[in-house]
């Protein structure tokens, strides 16, 4: 007679299984981390080491560009930030022991879309219809 356990569908994934998916996110957001502090220090100190120092119709000319990658740089670290606080959330569901499953299915999420994102809450099934 085969095991019951073996015909039921996996509800959650075991402490090893997350402890593994809590290691490789610690480490995305160390990273992640390491980059917005990069991002948010170009975009604080952009002007530091400008065009102050050169001539005035130069200046004119670039302030027009150095306010533009100012501004990308800002959004690169609005988008690194919300990266991070993602991250930060995936931690609080593998202390919750939800980690890993869909919030509109139930099912669990594939390991090998939560290696590729590691904060995602949708399998593909339930963000292919949205």
């Amino acid at each position: 007679m085969a095991d019951n356990t073996e015909n039921k569908e996996k509800v959650r994934y075991t402490d090893a299984e997350l402890q593994e998916f809590k290691e490789m996110i610690l480490e995305k957001l160390a990273k992640a981390k390491e980059e917005y502090a990069i991002l948010k220090g170009n975009v604080d100190h952009s002007s530091s080491n400008d065009t102050e120092d050169t001539s005035p119709t130069f200046k004119v000319l670039e302030e027009g560009a150095t306010s533009s990658a100012k501004e990308e740089l800002g959004q690169l670290a609005a988008r690194q930030y919300k990266f991070i606080q993602n991250l930060e959330a995936a931690l609080v569901r593998i202390e919750n022991k939800t980690y890993g499953i869909c919030r509109e299915t139930g099912k669990l999420i594939p390991k090998e879309r939560l290696r590729l994102v590691p904060h995602a809450t949708l399998s593909v099934e339930a963000k292919n219809k949205r």
